[in-house]
C-alpha cells in the first residue's frame, strides 16, 4: 500500500504503563519490562512506514532509541502510589503522553508493546480508516483487536483523559470502523518473545491469549 504523507496518522507504541486494553485486561495488569518485545514492537511500527513514537519509561528509553530517534521517544514517569510506593502510569497517561507529543499528527493508531506479532499492513490499514472515521480498530475473523486508531479531531480529549475507563468511554462514545484484516496477530498478547517464537512456529496449537470481548 502506498502512503499518502498528506495524510499519515502516527503509530503510538505503548510500552510503559500497565497491561490493560480499552476492553480490558485479559491478564492482571502489568508492566513492560520486556525490552526485546518493545524493540520487536517497534520494528513492526518502523515497517510500517509511518511515522513511530515510543511512549515507555526511562528504564526502557536506551532500548526505545535502537529503533527510534531520542527525539520520538517520550518517556513517562513512574507514578508515586498514596502508601509511598512507585506504581506504573495507566493507560490513558501513556496515551494522552504519546497524542501530546504528536499534535499535528493526522491520527493516532495505538499499538501496546506486548502485541510484536500485529502485521506492519495492519497499521497502514488502520491508519487509513481513520480519513473516514473518527476510531477505527483491527478485526480478524470477526474478533476485535489492536491496533486502535484515533483521529485528529480527538486530540483534545484524548489529551485529557483523566483515568483508563475515559479511554474506554472515548471508544464506546463515537462511531467506530471495524477493519477487516487477514492478522492473528491483532488478537495476540504474548509475556516473552519466546512466547512469541512459539505462536509463528508451525506446526502446532495455536496457544495465543483468548480473544477480546466485545467493547
Amino acid at each position: 500500500m502506498v502512503l499518502d504523507t498528506a495524510f499519515c496518522p502516527t503509530v503510538v507504541v505503548l510500552g510503559a504503563g500497565r497491561g490493560s486494553r480499552f476492553y480490558g485486561p485479559l491478564r492482571s495488569p502489568r508492566q513492560l519490562d520486556d525490552g526485546d518485545m518493545l524493540e520487536a514492537s517497534l520494528r513492526v511500527a518502523v515497517a510500517s512506514g509511518l511515522p513511530v513514537l515510543a511512549v515507555t519509561r526511562e528504564a526502557l528509553a536506551t532500548r526505545a532509541c535502537t529503533q527510534l530517534a531520542a527525539r520520538d521517544v517520550v518517556v513517562v514517569p513512574d507514578v508515586l502510589l498514596p502508601d509511598g510506593r512507585d506504581g506504573t502510569p495507566g493507560l490513558s497517561e501513556c496515551i494522552s503522553a504519546g497524542v501530546s507529543a504528536r499534535p499535528g499528527s493526522s491520527g493516532w493508531v495505538v499499538l501496546p508493546a506486548d502485541m510484536p506479532l500485529v502485521l506492519p499492513s495492519t497499521l497502514v490499514a488502520v491508519a487509513q480508516a481513520l480519513r473516514v472515521h473518527a476510531v477505527a480498530y483491527a478485526q480478524h475473523a470477526g474478533r476485535r483487536g489492536h491496533p486502535v486508531g484515533f483521529g485528529a479531531e480527538l486530540y483534545s480529549e484524548l489529551v485529557l483523559l483523566p483515568d483508563d475507563s475515559a479511554a474506554r468511554r472515548l471508544v464506546a462514545r463515537y462511531p467506530s470502523c471495524g477493519v477487516d484484516v487477514d492478522d492473528p496477530g491483532t488478537q495476540m498478547d504474548v509475556e516473552s518473545l519466546r512466547d512469541a517464537a512459539s505462536l509463528q512456529a508451525p506446526p502446532g496449537p495455536r496457544a495465543f491469549a483468548p480473544a477480546p470481548p466485545a467493547w
